[in-house]
């Protein structure tokens, strides 16, 4: 069975190597071009293209796969696996393939269909999620479910956390359904038509804390920003960027002062209670915390330094 892979980020090598380590034959690999990476934009390949070239396998770039339909003939693939590949595919890309194009998703279906399944499970709060492997069909995400396995989520885990775990997971996952499917012996499972939630692509823009809101949506969104694009608050002139947080449990002296204060505002100038900050139902802890152009490090350390002040607000 000629198998061609179509992935792009980390999150998608652990599978690509799963599959290769267990005898199947990639025959090619589709990955999204190679873009400018840093301060200095060198232009830098897809994870999933580095480990390709070194295993020799075929490497497809398409700028939009949809134009190149010749050139994924020419692969030669009787089946596609997609993982986290970043475009959508048209009927004439998956005719090409006679044993279907199958998705390991990083989610539980139909909840989480869309782009950011992982960052908005952990945003939401939930405490369970999962990786399915879906027969690709032309709705978005809306295929039969072949596989499923569930998780639990942590509450500390953040969005970079999850994603190795769930990356180990998928690879498992699909090394399960390609013994299926070339067995010719599975049972595809249509996905409820209730219960559908699509989740959109995170920006840099929806990363901005607003201190108004509840001190656990604060944190989680927190930790499904992390490591990127990374929540932060503005304080003055300053950019702060936050990994790290908590709901902090106040002193008698600082919740005597906590009714004063506005939402927003740093309560403490303790560095050994470290940085807590004002929120519409209690105060949070900023943990791990970095001003633009400096270093990460804790709240604590960040108020020794007298560069953030009791009494301060950050915009909300």
């Amino acid at each position: 069975m000629k198998i061609v892979f179509a992935g792009t980020p980390d999150f998608a090598v652990a599978p690509l190597k799963n599959i290769i380590e267990n005898g199947y034959e990639v025959v090619g690999v589709i990955t999204q071009q190679d873009k400018p990476q840093g301060r200095k934009a060198i232009l830098t390949p897809p994870p999933v293209k580095t480990f390709a070239l070194a295993h020799n396998i075929p490497v497809l770039q398409p700028e939009k796969i949809r134009d190149e339909i010749e050139n994924v003939k020419v692969l030669g693939g009787e089946l596609l696996v997609t993982c986290a590949y970043g475009q959508i595919l048209t009927q004439a890309v998956l005719d090409c393939f006679p044993k279907g194009v199958w998705n390991i998703h990083a989610g539980l279906l139909p909840q989480y269909r869309g782009a950011s399944p992982i960052q908005s499970c952990i945003i939401n709060g939930e405490t369970t999620t999962g990786v399915s492997i879906m027969k690709t069909e032309l709705g978005l995400d809306s295929g039969d479910v072949l596989c499923v396995e569930e998780t639990p989520i942590s509450p500390t885990e953040t969005y970079g956390e999850l994603s190795e775990r769930l990356s180990v997971l998928g690879a498992k996952l699909i090394v399960q359904a390609l013994a299926a499917i070339k067995g010719g012996k599975y049972t595809l499972t249509a996905q409820a038509t209730d219960g559908v939630q699509v989740v959109r692509k995170i920006n840099k823009e929806h990363a901005k804390i607003d201190f108004n809101r509840p001190v656990n949506e604060i944190v989680n969104l927190v930790r499904g920003m992390n490591p990127a694009p990374v929540a932060y608050a503005i304080l003055g002139e300053n950019k702060l960027n936050i990994y790290r947080a908590e709901r902090a449990v106040l002193t008698d002296e600082e919740n005597a002062a906590f009714g004063f204060a506005a939402i927003g505002e740093v309560l403490s100038d303790k560095p050994k209670r470290g940085l807590l900050v004002k929120c519409a139902d209690g105060a949070i802890k900023l943990t791990e915390v970095q001003l633009s152009g400096g270093k990460r490090m804790s709240g604590g350390d960040l108020l020794n330094g007298r560069k953030v002040q009791k009494g301060q607000v950050f915009t909300c």
